[in-house]
């Protein structure tokens, strides 16, 4: 019995033939994504007369959209929707939303408001923005500062007092720490021996006889580094000047040193050198008294205060 050969009908073409075998296929495109396509174009037109969108003349369809926030001058502006006009009044919306938190802040005491649960995690939360938006750029995002550059805040050495008030006070009018060079005033031997006391009241590897030359230099006028750091060499908080008893660096990285001569070397050059660092700008006049008050609150229980 005959088996039906039926031969395989090929794919469609749209009759058009070059070089004798090179055909155009007709693969049309499959109807959900044609209506896809058309779904995209009639959203394109709706999104641009909703939205600001081309630009006409000398000027751009600014959209049927409107958005109303509080200028500069403290009056109510509606503005076509635009992405500026809605993050002012989304800030300013949550200003709203924040100012009895700062109200209830600003009347009451240090003391009193550490002991409430609810104001210290408004503080944590208002308190974190603040320093991110105003001091992290120089102290770090987690205030754990930078050897060399910028106090860390998180440990217990408070340069100027760590108590609210001091710590306000450091807020409000800056501070501008110095300390002069003395390669001109010592001989290079005198500043290795200070270096090396310096290391031995840290607890850090030194040379005991070049340490005991450097105690003596270091309560004589001929240094009088005792003036600034105190006959304890534990520093002077109405100065800002270093407690060099508690082994935190705050301008030499000595720790990272691995040897003497090295650890020598940094803090040489901290002696030799002086230091014109560790100068923060007022926030007087930036910040508000309330925004002051919960920063100071922020940075006094990151480092445990005083």
């Amino acid at each position: 019995m005959a088996e039906s050969q039926e031969k395989p009908q090929g794919p469609q073409t749209t009759g058009h033939v070059w070089d004798g075998d090179l055909q155009e296929y007709n693969n049309p495109l499959p109807q959900w994504w044609i209506y896809g396509f058309y779904v995209t174009i009639l959203f394109a037109l709706v999104y641009w007369i909703v939205y600001p969108s081309w630009p006409v003349g000398q000027g751009f369809l600014t959209g049927i959209n409107t958005i109303t926030y509080v200028n500069s001058q403290g009056q109510e502006e509606t503005w076509h929707w635009n992405t500026r006009a809605k993050l002012l009044r989304e800030m300013q919306e949550a200003a709203a939303q924040q100012r009895p938190w700062f109200e209830r802040i600003a009347q009451m005491p240090y003391e009193q408001i550490v002991k409430d649960p609810e104001l210290m995690g408004f503080v944590r939360s208002a308190g974190r923005a603040l320093f991110t938006d105003n001091c992290a750029g120089c102290h770090q995002v987690g205030g754990g500062g930078k050897i060399g550059h910028y106090p860390n805040l998180t440990d217990d050495n408070w340069i100027y007092g760590g108590t609210f008030d001091k710590i306000r006070e450091t807020i409000v009018q800056g501070r501008h720490g110095y300390m002069p060079p003395f390669a001109e005033a010592l001989s290079r031997a005198q500043i290795d021996a200070l270096a090396h006391y310096v290391l031995s009241l840290a607890g850090e590897p030194h040379d005991a006889t070049q340490a005991a030359e450097g105690k003596n230099l270091f309560h004589s006028h001929t240094a009088a580094c005792y003036y600034c750091h105190g006959d304890d060499a534990k520093g002077r908080q109405d100065l800002g000047s270093a407690n060099l008893t508690d082994r935190i660096w705050l301008w030499a990285d000595v720790p990272s040193a691995t040897d003497v001569p090295s650890k020598v070397a940094l803090v040489r050059q901290i002696i030799a050198g002086g230091l014109n660092r560790g100068n923060m700008p007022a926030w007087e006049g930036r910040l508000s008294e309330e925004q002051i008050k919960v920063l100071t609150v922020y940075v006094h229980q990151l480092g445990g205060g005083q």
